[in-house]
């Protein structure tokens, strides 16, 4: 005996109401979460941008008052002025002959997570 298997189709096309709501709100939802990432890589790039400078910036002033004649001083402790003007925190400072070599850290925080951008820099008179 054979049966005939009917189908049948629950309100028709009422069954999928409110599924682009659904949809649209899951893409909206993973546009977020792209967009929150590029600004944290965005904002820890600027960061590190910034601490790369302050630690040009911090050698520069270290270096220049080990060479200089005029306005000698201790080298690390200007570069920890200079640092701390740029906003930055000196780590560590070298003074290798008449080279400054210095690491300086900047904070930022990145998607709410603190974190701690490093820039390395040496400054002194030209090799050769």
């Amino acid at each position: 005996m054979r049966g005939v298997v009917r189908s049948r189709v629950k309100d028709g096309p009422r069954s999928e109401r409110g599924s682009g709501t659904v949809l649209m709100t899951g893409v909206i939802a993973a546009l977020l979460v792209v967009a929150l990432g590029v600004a944290g890589l965005m904002s820890a790039q600027a960061a590190a941008g910034r601490a790369r400078a302050a630690a040009d910036l911090a050698a520069l002033g270290g270096a220049t008052a080990l060479t200089s004649v005029r306005a000698p001083g201790d080298p690390c402790a200007v570069a920890e002025r200079v640092a701390a003007a740029d906003a930055a925190v000196l780590r560590s400072c070298e003074v290798s002959g008449e080279d400054v070599t210095v690491e300086v850290g900047v904070e930022v925080r990145v998607l709410g997570v603190g974190r701690v951008a490093v820039g390395v820099a040496r400054a002194g008179p030209v090799d050769g």
